[in-house]
């Protein structure tokens, strides 16, 4: 079992996860997911996280102190070993992408990610605390609650068992190496829209000729820009 630890300061946004594919590996003991309310390791009488930088500057900074307790109360500090990591989701971090969401969801049994905030955290986490910061891509989030589910769902569903479909996870692998996909299509073969216009499926799927069906998909993907 994979077992996630998610710190966040607003643990109701976590909904995502009691659906779909999550929901299932979940209920497969395959993974489990734990969210946690930073706001429980606070020593502050109201619970505080954050308070403003030292020298000045815009917005607030997360607090090091509920942090560090609650990493120590999770057992991943001071030390953890090699199967475990510490993330943090942060605008200036490492770009996520599949290659990693591949790597965690085969070398990490233990992952605990650090939902950013206000205009940071305190230096001295990422200095002491963390094994890494990840963005999710050039843009600013209100905090990492959504960068985290993305983290996780990337990582869940390339577990073994999960999908419950190799070729599904096979053929997603290729997107490694940038191959660009064919245009698939589904039931009815024939639409009609309202305004009268007809949405077809290409004959040629519909033929029964899987000869003449894997030369259209070739074709369609060496016509796919890269």
């Amino acid at each position: 079992m994979v077992i996630f630890n998610i710190l966040t300061l607003f643990p109701e946004s976590f909904s995502y996860f009691n659906e779909s594919i999550i929901k299932r590996a979940v209920e497969k003991g395959i993974v489990k997911i734990n969210i946690h309310n930073l706001r429980d390791w606070s020593k502050s009488k109201h619970k505080v996280v954050d308070d403003r930088p030292f020298g000045g500057g815009p917005g607030m900074l997360m607090k090091v102190e509920p942090i560090y307790y609650a990493l120590k109360d999770l057992g991943v500090y001071p030390k953890r070993d090699s199967k475990t990591k510490v993330l943090l989701t942060s605008a200036k971090g490492e770009l996520w992408n599949q290659s990693l969401a591949l790597d965690y969801s085969k070398n990490v049994n233990r992952l605990v990610i650090i939902c950013g905030h206000y205009e940071g955290v305190d230096h001295r986490v990422v200095e002491n605390l963390i094994d890494g910061e990840i963005s999710i891509g050039n843009y600013i989030l209100s905090g990492g609650e959504l960068a985290s589910q993305i983290i996780v769902d990337s990582t869940v569903r390339l577990m073994s068992d999960v999908l419950g479909n190799e070729k599904s996870l096979s053929e997603e692998t290729d997107m490694l190496n940038e191959s660009p996909e064919y245009p698939q299509y589904t039931r009815p073969s024939q639409f009609k829209t309202e305004e009268g216009v007809e949405w077809n499926v290409p004959d040629v799927l519909l033929s029964g000729n899987h000869k003449e069906m894997q030369k259209w998909r070739k074709d369609k993907v060496s016509q796919t820009p890269i």
